[in-house]
């Protein structure tokens, strides 16, 4: 039996993967060493966050599982920046560990067109370049059209604690040799990174009064727009304390005992979500440093400490842990540990995600130099979506990076390409104003459905509310509101100056004091919490969203010029040798793409355009 897709690796990235291929009604099989652990939280216990979060909102839009797994799991829900614009709003969500898995595990059980086997992959089947299959370790062979590697960090992969080196994936299951070892022999750039994790403390050795509580938020919102839940129910308390000058007085005694500053680690580790010694040591200037105390599970008895990844020796540790405030009698359940492993140089992918060495080959998640949860599972979709639509015959979906955060990320990786885990901060976006939380179906779920992911149902409530935010903006531009002594009443209880004439309603909503709740008043209409929220942001940022589109626009036409794949850069003159070096090694898609390559300068693009025209005219 060929399958249409063969998917390795079932975290994230992989779950995210199947479910596409098998909900586009294509025969999917996803293979992993153990389906107790699919979608494991190896790290933070947490889903969403800076850029994160919309990005959560986007899968759901396309039609992944991450969001309605997350609502439905979820301990703690947060909106981040409440209070500032809305461009740089993100929910967060603390994640129960143990109920995560079993959510996801579920859906991949439910799904059609989808088999699940336990197995461990060796190698793949490549022929005359082209990805037919993999080889388990075992020996079975299983042929499939396309191939999805969702590796993780389990591509050679090592633990790391102190000058200790244990050949490990994550929580001691087993790595894997064979598939990045073919990688590289296929001419893959092989690059090594590392990540890391901090120690869990037992909950009830916690002192916990000399720490700032971090409740959650009363107000009930979700990831998924069609989620399963009613009511977000019981809410867990994430605790803030700080280092001591122990801590770094303890860190700097020991510094030739962690792996990083002892010579041990080989990979690149991730830039901003150090270990606490690299902040200390790159942060000299800095006394302290915020530590969250984080629950795993409602039914666990175990604290996460995000902040304070190490790779020092146990009993160093043990003197790191009790020097924070409330720890001094703290137990420690789980030790901290870094991990090293294999991943691939990302330039060498398509915006499909399909490797430029190796046809009908995809990858997606850290095996492409991420790290997150999040980044791992937008990845997946795609690949899955991608994968699923070479094989019906049809183009790529590729989004743009005015079009969503998915797109800003994997433009960032096939680009640049990285050496570091890649993280994804709303400050990489530059039309950061159009890719909001509020607005992740406008923008995305047309896609869904389009492509088969999206149900009929999902889009007709998705048409209406769009029905409804026009109709209700209408509305607000034909509604007078006169200087009554009820209306004037209004105005004042809402802390918002008066006023002295008839004004329609959708000027006054300008007015930063007046927001969705004066909407309702003057309207009358009972709709969503959503639908408001989108016609208020619509009205108070108008102007900047009409201003922000153009500039996105201005940037179209470079993305719509195709770059051949023929194209012979050492032929084109004028252009500097960094340039033609650059280009060539990328071989960016489209003339927009050859802008955000590092070395390539307005006039190399400028004689690449006018090169384009006159040969391929």
């Amino acid at each position: 039996m060929t399958y249409d897709g063969i998917i390795v690796g079932a975290g994230h990235a992989g779950v995210e993967a199947a479910l596409a291929m098998a909900r586009m009604k294509l025969n999917t099989i996803l293979i992993t060493g153990n389906l107790e652990k699919v979608a494991t939280l190896p790290c933070n216990p947490s889903i969403g966050g800076p850029a994160k979060g919309i990005v959560v909102r986007e899968i759901d839009a396309l039609g992944g599982e991450m969001a309605k797994a997350a609502d439905l799991g979820q301990i703690q829900m947060k909106m981040l920046n409440s209070s500032k614009g809305p461009a740089v709003r993100a929910l967060r969500a603390q994640i129960d560990k143990l109920e995560y898995p079993k959510i996801m595990r579920k859906a991949l059980q439910n799904q059609e067109n989808l088999t699940l086997l336990e197995g461990l992959v060796d190698h793949l089947i490549v022929e005359d370049g082209e990805a037919k299959g993999v080889v388990l370790e075992d020996g079975r062979e299983i042929k499939g059209k396309t191939v999805i590697i969702t590796t993780g960090t389990y591509l050679a992969s090592q633990i790391l604690i102190g000058h200790d080196k244990t050949p490990s994936g994550p929580h001691g299951e087993k790595t894997t040799y064979g598939i990045s070892g073919q990688l590289k022999d296929l001419g893959f750039e092989i690059i090594r990174l590392k990540t890391g994790t901090p120690p869990r403390i037992a909950k009830d050795s916690i002192d916990y009064s000399v720490a700032q509580p971090q409740p959650g938020d009363t107000k009930f919102q979700t990831f998924s727009y069609d989620s399963p839940i009613t009511s977000l129910g019981y809410q867990e308390d994430c605790y803030l304390i700080h280092t001591s000058p122990e801590t770094k007085e303890i860190i700097f005694n020991h510094l030739d005992d962690s792996a990083m500053y002892g010579g041990v680690v080989e990979g690149v580790g991730p830039r901003y979500c150090p270990s606490i010694e690299d902040k200390f040591v790159r942060f000299a200037d800095k006394e302290r440093h915020q530590i969250f105390l984080e629950p795993e599970s409602l039914s666990l008895d175990e604290i996460y400490v995000q902040g304070f990844s190490t790779s020092m020796p146990k009993h160093v540790q043990e003197k790191m842990i009790k020097s924070l405030p409330g720890m001094q009698n703290a137990r420690i359940v789980r030790y901290a540990y870094a991990i090293e492993y294999d991943a691939i140089n990302p330039s060498q992918l398509y915006r499909s995600l399909e490797t430029k060495v190796i046809k009908n080959l995809f990858c997606a998640g850290q095996i492409n130099g991420t790290s997150g949860y999040e980044e791992a599972a937008c990845q997946g979709l795609m690949a899955g979506i991608n994968a699923g639509l070479k094989v019906q015959g049809k183009e790529p979906l590729v989004l743009k990076r005015n079009e969503a955060y998915i797109g800003v990320l994997i433009d960032d990786l096939i680009t640049k390409g990285t050496y570091e885990p890649y993280r994804l901060l709303t400050s990489r976006a530059e039309h950061r104003l159009l890719l909001r939380h509020d607005n992740a179906d406008l923008r995305l779920r047309e896609y869904g459905y389009q492509i088969g992911l999206v149900s009929d149902a999902q889009y007709q409530k998705f048409t209406h509310k769009k029905e409804t935010i026009q109709r209700l903006i209408q509305q607000a531009k034909q509604l007078r509101i006169n200087p009554t002594d009820e209306n004037l009443a209004y105005l004042n209880k809402m802390a918002s100056a008066p006023i002295y004439e008839g004004v329609m309603l959708y000027d006054l909503l300008k007015r930063p004091e007046l927001g969705t709740e004066t909407l309702k008043h003057f309207l009358q209409v009972d709709e969503s919490e959503e639908t408001y929220e989108q016609v208020d942001i619509h009205i108070k940022y108008q102007g900047y969203i009409e201003k922000a589109e153009r500039e996105a626009e201005k940037l179209t036409r470079f993305e719509g010029r195709h770059i051949p794949n023929d194209i012979n850069y050492a032929e084109i003159k004028n252009i500097s040798n960094e340039a033609r070096e650059k280009l060539n090694k990328v071989r960016p898609e489209t003339l927009g793409q050859a802008t955000r390559i590092l070395g390539v300068n307005p006039s190399d693009i400028s004689v690449l355009m006018i090169y384009l025209e006159n040969r391929y005219a």
